[in-house]
């Protein structure tokens, strides 16, 4: 039995600055003294790569501890709140930069030397600048969304 293929790894895409930096100023403001970044090393990722038919990284958000009941009411009431009554609306994304050894994002960090002359110039214009990325699949709500002890608790398996 033959599989469909839903990822390619061509997922996702090159991103403007501006416009990432603009969505993760409205996650920091909608979610002021949380976690704004995390950083994974090259060596991991790489590994996780180099995995027999690995098309690409899926990155989940998580939280280390449970909400109790009453506590998942309230998260569901504020939710309903910001939504409806508050009118807040947008989808969150997760943005991926690279980062350097002293832990800089790099952000406009390629720059060509002063002054250039005409040969120089076509060298710089062909090399590739920072590449901010952006999620292009979230699941819930993509094709390929796995249905693992990831994504769904264990009574929905």
């Amino acid at each position: 039995m033959e599989t469909t293929q839903i990822l390619t790894g061509k997922e996702g895409e090159d991103f403007d600055l501006e416009l990432a930096a603009s969505w993760t100023q409205n996650y920091r403001h909608k979610h002021p003294g949380e976690t704004q970044s995390h950083f994974f090393g090259k060596e991991i990722l790489q590994k996780i790569l180099d995995q027999e038919g690995c098309m690409g990284i899926r990155f989940y958000h998580a939280h280390s501890k449970p909400l109790s009941s009453w506590q998942r009411s309230m998260v569901s009431l504020s939710k309903f709140l910001l939504n409806v009554v508050g009118n807040v609306e947008g989808e969150k994304h997760i943005i991926i930069a690279g980062a350097t050894r002293d832990g800089s994002d790099m952000l406009n960090t390629k720059t060509a030397p002063q002054p250039l002359g005409r040969t120089e110039l076509k060298a710089v214009a062909l090399m590739p600048l920072d590449i901010v990325g952006q999620q292009s699949m979230p699941c819930p709500g993509s094709p390929g969304c796995p249905k693992n002890l990831m994504s769904v608790s264990k009574s929905e398996l």
